[in-house]
């Protein structure tokens, strides 16, 4: 669940859950209060119709007294409210049961009283002076009656609703212990969540924070903080993962750039050693090219050309690509001096596939090999000694294989000219080699294309040596060159 999502779900619910209690406290004493308005609403009609009807005796007896038109007024209007708050009493009814007929004895009263005041002020009207005296003193009986019967009533009511009230005060402190248990258990609830919220926070933080010290302190193999996906720090631990694996990646690619740049200044260190006034050494075979020329020597002549050749070869820049092309003719320069030496010993043979020669490879990459099948390969054979360059373009890739029908080479030796990282096993004498070596060119062909396992070698013991080479198709430009081998 991402942090949103938890917000969204736990602070609606505190929200919901202190609505409740409110709620719930309110509702109760709310239902107290309706109850009590209920019966002081009938107490007070009862004791304000008992007032009224003293009132009404009082403006009637005014009336009777000095029989003006305001004093009459005055027992109408007194009348009337008398009338109003018996029809209130009817329309309020009752909610004890056992005072119902009381209650419809109550309003008879008061209707006999109404009907007794209207009986003296017709006996005062249409009788003699004292007739009215009669229904007076019946009115007043009446008045007193509706008065005794009206604290009878009220009576009832308290009695009536005293345990009723005691229990709701009972009930109303029960919810209040559980408004106070809900409002403590709310807290805990709200303490609970807000530090479970704040752990889900700063845990992963800190756990971040803590492997982004590790690796400013150089140490990149930290493992980055195993943190659920499911939320917003999950997804930046997994791309701080992602990030960290980018930065090794980098710092890997940076050193095989410098190992290669390193590999480049050795090989350019020790070329270095034979360009000792180069325009001399040249100058000086071209003379003696020509003078063997004059002599009637043109195998020396030629020889000598191959060897200017090879030595300007060798003489350029190694960190700039080249075409296979250009190796090819420097792998047969290299042969023909050979074999001014082997003379009929050797044979090299090739078989070549014209279009796969346009690819670009690092500067040296056959020469080290053929002399390698010279000096380890065939040196010793006296007679029948067979080099053999196969270039094959595919698809893919563009296939060179140097084969040779030399000793061969033990299981030990092999693994170790392919696992270039660990130290070599051969031994080379002195004068025997360039000191170029097949493992130093098997790892230049790696970091020129990024790629691992180009290089495979089929050899036994007595059964001669086979070494392939796959140059990928996407070298044939030299825009697929790396920056580094361009300079």
């Amino acid at each position: 669940m991402n942090i949103r999502r938890m917000l969204f779900i736990v602070i609606p619910m505190l929200f919901i859950m202190n609505n409740a209690v409110a709620y719930f406290i309110f509702e109760s004493g709310r239902t107290v209060q309706q109850s009590y308005n209920v019966m002081l609403d009938r107490v007070l009609l009862y004791k304000q119709i008992a007032g009224q009807t003293q009132g009404n005796l009082r403006a009637l007896n005014v009336y009777l007294m000095d029989r003006t038109e305001n004093s009459h007024k005055a027992y109408i209007s007194q009348r009337d409210e008398l009338n109003h708050l018996r029809e209130s009493l009817s329309a309020q009814g009752t909610t004890i049961p056992t005072t119902d007929l009381t209650v419809r004895s109550y309003r008879n009263m008061i209707d006999t009283f109404i009907g007794q005041e209207a009986g003296v002020i017709e006996a005062l009207n249409s009788q003699g002076s004292l007739a009215y005296a009669a229904f007076y003193e019946e009115a007043e009986q009446t008045a007193a009656f509706i008065q005794a019967e009206g604290h009878h009533l009220i009576d009832l009511e308290l009695s009536y609703y005293q345990p009723f009230y005691r229990q709701i005060l009972i009930q109303t402190e029960v919810m209040n212990h559980w408004g106070v248990a809900i409002f403590i258990l709310n807290t805990l609830i709200s303490v609970l969540f807000a530090y479970w919220i704040s752990l889900g926070i700063t845990r992963p933080i800190k756990q971040l924070a803590l492997t982004a010290q590790q690796i400013s302190d150089g140490n990149l193999q930290a493992p980055p903080p195993q943190i659920s996906e499911h939320n917003e720090f999950g997804m930046l631990s997994k791309a701080f993962g992602r990030m960290q694996d980018n930065l090794k990646e980098l710092i890997m690619k940076e050193k095989e750039s410098l190992e290669k740049d390193k590999l480049v200044k050795e090989l350019e260190l020790e070329v270095l050693q034979n360009q000792i006034n180069p325009h001399f050494l040249f100058n000086s075979l071209n003379v003696i090219s020509k003078l063997a020329l004059l002599e009637g020597a043109e195998k020396t002549s030629d020889l000598t050309v191959s060897m200017s050749n090879l030595l300007r070869y060798n003489l350029r820049k190694l960190d700039r690509p080249v075409t296979l092309r250009d190796e090819v003719e420097h792998a047969k320069e290299y042969f023909t001096i050979q074999q001014a030496r082997f003379r009929d010993r050797i044979q090299f043979v090739t078989d070549i596939d014209e279009s796969g020669l346009d690819v670009y490879v690092p500067m040296l990459t056959l020469q080290p090999i053929l002399e390698n099948v010279f000096v380890h390969g065939i040196e010793g054979m006296e007679e029948g000694a067979e080099i053999k360059l196969v270039i094959a373009c595919g698809p893919d890739e563009v296939r060179v294989a140097i084969s040779d029908n030399g000793i061969g080479m033990s299981e030990e030796v092999r693994e170790s000219l392919l696992h270039f990282e660990s130290e070599p096993l051969l031994g080379q004498e002195k004068g025997q080699s360039t000191g170029l070596g097949t493992r130093n060119v098997f790892r230049r062909l790696e970091l020129f294309y990024g790629r691992k396992n180009l290089v495979d070698i089929h050899s036994e013991p007595g059964q001669g040596t086979t070494v392939l080479i796959r140059i990928p198709a996407s070298g044939k430009e030299d825009g697929d060159v790396s920056p580094t081998d361009r300079r």
